[in-house]
């Protein structure tokens, strides 16, 4: 089981994991962010049909003003006016698929890519946007860390994802 960039012949048109906004998202515009270099969309095809998407989610680089963070974070980082970091801005699994721990491989998978990055391009840390509290629920049990003024972006350092994966 392994993810791949988004690509023509995935089957974009009946992905469906039950919020419309990530459905909708995956069909009409992954592929032109992906084209516009804005963002990568990777994609967790079914074991059965490489065609099918069991999953996805996209990365992004982000940056991030340490006004936003902790105070106990951001002390510890360089006085820029922001400080790069990947963002994780959609994670989805097709219903059929549910329940098969794939939202965790998915999200271990970002980390792992993100990481590797942080070792070409300076990245503090992994950023998600989750969708509503369910959502941000599933980070924190990664130990995701809310932003004060925005509750459901939330980060994992980059060392913190070093630790976790060793």
């Amino acid at each position: 089981m392994a993810t791949e960039p988004l690509g023509p012949a995935h089957g974009r048109g009946v992905f469906s994991c039950g919020r419309q906004e990530l459905d909708l998202y995956l069909r009409e515009r992954a592929r032109q962010d992906q084209e516009r270099k804005v963002s990568v969309c990777w994609i967790l095809p079914a074991r059965t049909d490489r065609q099918e998407i069991a999953g996805y989610y996209t990365l992004a680089a982000y940056a991030v003003s340490p006004g936003n963070l902790p105070p106990e974070v951001a002390g510890k980082l360089p006085r820029y006016p922001q400080i790069p970091a990947a963002i994780l801005g959609r994670l989805a699994v097709s219903e059929k698929y549910k329940r098969q721990g794939l939202g965790e491989y998915l999200l271990l998978d970002a980390m792992h890519r993100s990481l590797d990055q942080s070792k070409t391009l300076g990245l503090f840390a992994l950023f998600v946007d989750a969708k509503d509290e369910q959502a941000a629920n599933f980070y924190r049990r990664y130990d995701f860390i809310p932003l004060p003024s925005q509750p459901l972006r939330l980060f994992l350092p980059m060392k913190t994802i070093a630790d976790l994966l060793a």
